[in-house]
């Protein structure tokens, strides 16, 4: 599975003062800048109701949380930088609301709240009760080494109850054909499968090219999107 270009350097689990660098610096530029397609398209699938409360792993300064917020939801997001943060709701002319939650520090403007801090260090105490979860590329941010350990804390933190909205972006292995593309990659199976059902919605399959210049090969790529949703446990 294709890593997040921007993030496959930093190991926000192992050296969080170089994320907070990261973002210092404003080395900042998978910043999306525009909602993001396939949520705006397939997120009504999920037949939330209005009031639904979603969990943004990873938020950055992502703007789907406004969109998410338009279709009636209460949107709380965790955040390493205090940077990305306060950019966030400078960008967006919000102002906030800040207080001391645990180890946290909540940002809260309305029915948007963003806590500051370590998404490992995360209990349900500080998070509450949630209907959903929006993942945006924070698993494939993550090092591969630290994805599994990412899977554990969601297990810890997410209500049995809620789904998971997983977007992802894959690499299509050398050889590999489409028809073996469409299918759910054999690590989200791994790392899902013992405690979660998966669905795969949807797969779009591009043509990209290298970023080398000096190479003019283009690479198939898979942009999926996952429902997957926990099994209650015994």
């Amino acid at each position: 599975m294709r890593i997040s270009k921007t993030k496959e350097v930093i190991n926000i689990s192992h050296d969080n003062s170089l994320w907070l660098q990261f973002w210092r610096d404003q080395r900042n530029d998978f910043h999306q800048l525009a909602l993001n397609p396939l949520l705006s398209k397939f997120w009504p699938g999920l037949g939330l109701a209005p009031g639904s409360r979603v969990f943004v792993p990873l938020c950055g300064k992502s703007l789907d949380m406004l969109w998410l917020l338009e279709q009636g939801h209460e949107v709380i997001g965790v955040e390493l930088s205090p940077v990305a943060v306060r950019a966030f709701f400078l960008e967006n002319h919000l102002k906030p609301v800040k207080q001391r939650v645990g180890k946290f520090t909540l940002w809260k403007h309305g029915k948007l709240s963003i806590l500051c801090g370590d998404y490992f260090s995360l209990t349900p105490l500080e998070l509450g009760v949630f209907d959903a979860v929006y993942d945006l590329a924070a698993l494939t941010a993550l090092p591969e080494d630290i994805r599994q350990r990412y899977i554990v804390q969601l297990r810890l933190i997410v209500p049995e109850t809620a789904i998971i909205f997983l977007l992802t972006t894959e690499d299509a292995e050398e050889n590999q054909t489409l028809s073996q593309a469409l299918g759910v990659d054999e690590e989200i199976n791994n790392l899902y499968s013992e405690n979660f059902d998966i669905e795969l919605v949807c797969v779009e399959s591009v043509f990209e090219s290298a970023p080398d210049l000096l190479q003019q090969t283009a690479k198939r790529v898979e942009y999926k999107v996952y429902q997957v949703s926990g099994r209650l446990k015994k």
